[in-house]
């Protein structure tokens, strides 16, 4: 295994634990939904399932990228993967990046597939690589989908990084010749609509937003700096709410998962009401199974189902799709966000 890349893995785990708040600065906290104090619904007909990336999933909610590459993130793999296996979770990887070019590191990865023989598994790489690698991405986990992820800000930081990011010829091969479906999500700066409209001429239709808020790539690649100070741009890109209104007039162009710093179940709520169709969630998950392992795992997934189907319930919606009809108020400051878009 690649020792120096092993290590940098570990490091990104570390940090991200060592930074992680119970709150959350993902913006969600600006939304507010308005009471439907007649629902006239029983808690029996809700139906929590929905789409993701095109595959009907049984919860709106998922454990989305965040580790492999050394042993101890793939005991934490191994950990997840069990977890989603108890639960019915789809659940991706993170970067494979590192398995392309060390072979050793390629079962921190499949422990998730062995984990999850009959569940959605999500295979992860940068929008760097081309088909070649893409294949051989969803190859190594049998994988059901394929993330690609667009972490300029990140690389830029990073000791070891990229420096140069010419990234739309390999989406829109990966896109369109792959053999199952590509999701392109951000790593925690946002999706912009300028990227948005560039996205929809290169094919794409499941984009992850995966906004501002939660584990903080620019805050973990600044900390791992050793000569240069990059926090101007530990604030840098769009919370995660401000990702769901700006996304709003493409609905109709892609499928949206929403992400970054999602900490409750009001927050994939909030999440769905505004566009989503499905919610990704990793430093919770993460930090949950560090201090409380699988078990921990297991009933904070279970807590947060009976959370938004009792939510759904008083708001009155049988379904998902209802919740795109339910009634918000944004506070001043997200709602001149949006206006000013227009």
């Amino acid at each position: 295994m690649d020792e120096q890349h092993a290590h940098r893995k570990d490091e990104h785990v570390f940090i991200a634990e060592k930074q992680y708040c119970q709150v959350a600065a993902n913006g969600l906290e600006q939304v507010r939904l308005l009471p439907n104090n007649l629902p006239e619904i029983s808690a029996a007909e809700i139906d929590l399932s929905t789409q993701l990336a095109g595959l009907k999933v049984e919860t709106p909610f998922f454990i989305n990228a965040m580790s492999g590459g050394s042993k101890q993130t793939a005991r934490i793999n191994q950990k997840l993967a069990a977890a989603a296996a108890q639960t019915g979770l789809a659940m991706a990887t993170g970067s494979q990046s590192i398995a392309l070019n060390s072979p050793a590191a390629a079962a921190s990865f499949q422990t998730v597939r062995q984990e999850l023989p009959q569940g959605i598994v999500i295979g992860n790489l940068g929008a760097g690589h081309g088909l070649h690698d893409a294949k051989q991405a969803v190859k190594m986990l049998n994988a059901d989908l394929l993330e690609l992820h667009l972490n300029a800000v990140q690389e830029i930081i990073m000791p070891e990084g990229d420096t140069e990011f010419f990234w739309s010829r390999n989406i829109r091969e990966v896109v369109q010749q792959l053999a199952v479906p590509v999701i392109v999500k951000e790593v925690g700066f946002g999706i912009s609509p300028q990227t948005l409209k560039k996205l929809k001429t290169l094919g794409v239709h499941y984009v992850d937003l995966s906004g501002r808020g939660g584990t903080n790539f620019a805050q973990i690649e600044n900390q791992r700096l050793r000569e240069m100070d990059f926090s101007v741009l530990n604030d840098f890109g769009l919370t995660t709410a401000e990702t769901l209104v700006a996304s709003q007039p493409f609905q109709a162009d892609f499928s949206f998962t929403a992400s970054g710093g999602i900490r409750t179940s009001l927050d994939i709520v909030k999440c769905l009401v505004l566009g989503a169709d499905n919610v990704g969630i990793a430093g919770l998950f993460l930090h949950t199974v560090l201090k409380e392992d699988i078990a921990g795992l297991v009933t904070l997934i279970n807590t947060l189902k009976q959370q938004i189907r009792a939510i759904m319930t008083v708001l009155g919606c049988h379904n998902i799709k209802e919740l795109r009809q339910v009634p918000y108020v944004l506070a001043p400051d997200l709602l001149s966000f949006k206006e000013q878009l227009k």
